[in-house]
């Protein structure tokens, strides 16, 4: 360790202080801070605001780990919601609560919390997913793929069991906007970027544990499937008029489809949404596709101050009034898809040859991403929060001000339901966006941080990878770790490599 963590543990004592702690799940508020000491990478940098919510975040984080009578699992809500599944669990983000949990040193949490989803009777089809895509991530961070091949039969059941349930005579996959988490959006019901994009990222993760395991038939079944999916997606989901990933509307499972003319199908529905983005996160689009990330910084498109809108602005739709529902995704914004984005732009600034979006975009949108994680008290307080969805032009969280409203109805999840809020990742962004770590499949360590130019410092140190701890430093002037100019890299507290200036590295692991 080459922090001073002790010198962080300012932030678990403030949270502690404004924190009204109503339920208590495996680690209370006073355990907080010798919980994060053991288990999280710690987070060094000149911008005290990403610094402050990234030990939030975790804060947020150990709040929803659930000791149960099947091991450990991970809430969405923190107090009991009736729609919830044993445990109080909820699967539409799991995908999410997998890719931050990754970075834990104890990986019990995380196994513990998959081997729930698939044998111990959680309700895995209650909402779209990408469980199996996650958990191979999970897998390829820990350089273990024990658990995925322990898991691939009933990966495999899961996937046919949606091919049944939500296959589309297209080759593509037809959900209802609700059960992919996104309710009352504009363009409805439909064939979505939404699951296919899960459904490509799950059989490619199949596929890929298939050959570990030596199961050579499902290898071949799951790589056919991953790539037509993604040969449609590229095909049928992109709107070559309006140069994005949309959602063809139909009502109906067995829906026909007449031409793929967005525009004509129903004029109210064709729109562009942030979702759109969604496949990049999963490295489905070929070269050619990057003019859609021009939208994302457009004021008529997905840009506002608390941002990016969950719906494109110049949509007459946008921010339709809707008075039955607080889960408003036809213009608020939500971290769910923030969180999204940032991982697909990271993807497309590591993986792709463009110059729509540079790393400058990046940081903008996690400093505004960053600055959402916060709300102003009636007393004029301001206070670390997070919640469900955000009025993107002033900050105010949506939901939550429209339960209020409504008095906090015990059908709708009751008082505070929304409060630490856990439907979203924002560490995984830090440690593989800001300090770059990539996680990769075979032993190099590679390393290439989106960090801002101007930073003279950053530091994210002990980061659990591949059986090492990880430390990625940078100190421009060589005056603040005092240990010299330049990046370095130490593993298991070894200085590996030492460059001049921020840059892609690769190193062997030993």
């Amino acid at each position: 360790m080459l922090l001073d963590h002790g010198k962080f543990k300012k932030y678990i004592y403030r949270f502690n202080e404004k924190d009204d702690e109503t339920v208590i799940q495996y680690v209370d508020n006073k355990s907080a801070w010798d919980w994060l000491k053991r288990n999280i990478p710690f987070l060094d940098c000149p911008d005290k605001d990403i610094e402050e919510v990234y030990y939030f975040r975790w804060w947020v984080f150990r709040k929803h780990i659930k000791e149960t009578v099947d091991g450990y699992i991970i809430t969405e809500f923190h107090p009991d919601v009736p729609w919830a599944g044993k445990h109080n669990s909820i699967v539409c983000p799991a995908g999410h609560h997998i890719h931050e949990g990754r970075w834990l040193s104890n990986p019990r949490y995380v196994e513990d919390y998959a081997r729930f989803w698939f044998k111990k009777g959680g309700a895995l089809r209650a909402y779209s997913n990408w469980l199996g895509e996650a958990i191979w991530q999970y897998c390829t961070a820990k350089g273990d793929f024990n658990l995925a091949v322990e898991l691939l039969d009933d990966f495999v059941k899961d996937f046919h069991e949606c091919e049944r349930a939500n296959g589309h005579e297209s080759g593509l996959f037809w959900s209802i906007d609700d059960r992919d988490g996104g309710e009352v959006s504009i363009s409805g019901n439909g064939l979505r970027p939404t699951l296919n994009s899960y459904m490509y990222g799950y059989a490619r993760a199949i596929a890929k544990t298939a050959e570990l395991a030596g199961r050579r038939e499902i290898y071949e079944e799951f790589r056919q499937k991953a790539d037509t999916i993604g040969e449609l997606m590229n095909e049928k989901l992109w709107d070559k008029n309006d140069r994005h990933f949309k959602v063809f509307p139909l009502d109906s499972k067995d829906g026909e489809v007449d031409n793929w003319a967005f525009g004509l199908v129903d004029p109210n529905r064709n729109v562009r949404e942030q979702l759109g983005y969604i496949p990049w996160y999963f490295g489905i689009p070929a070269d050619g596709y990057e003019d859609a990330w021009k939208q994302l910084t457009d004021e008529d498109g997905f840009y506002a101050p608390y941002g990016p809108t969950t719906a494109e602005r110049r949509h007459p739709r946008f921010m339709f009034r809707h008075d039955e529902h607080e889960c408003l995704w036809n213009g608020p914004s939500w971290p769910f898809a923030t969180s999204m984005t940032l991982t697909a732009m990271i993807n497309l600034l590591n993986n792709y040859s463009q110059n729509c979006i540079d790393k400058k975009d990046f940081i903008e949108l996690l400093k505004t991403y960053t600055k959402c994680h916060k709300r102003t008290k009636p007393d004029g307080e301001v206070v670390r929060w997070l919640d469900e969805n955000i009025d993107p032009f002033t900050g105010d969280w949506t939901s939550r001000t429209i339960l209020e409203h409504w008095g906090w109805k015990a059908e709708k999840g009751g008082r505070e339901r929304g409060k630490d809020y856990n439907h979203s990742t924002y560490c995984d962004l830090i440690v593989t966006g800001l300090a770059g770590l990539r996680p990769r499949e075979d032993d190099i360590l590679e390393v290439n941080p989106l960090l801002s130019e101007e930073w003279n410092y950053f530091c994210l140190d002990n980061i659990p990878y591949h059986d090492h701890f990880i430390t990625i430093q940078y100190d421009r002037n060589g005056t603040r770790y005092d240990n010299g100019r330049g990046m370095r890299i130490y593993l298991d507290g070894e200085l590996v490599t030492v460059t001049d200036s921020i840059e892609r590295i690769n190193i062997k692991l030993k």
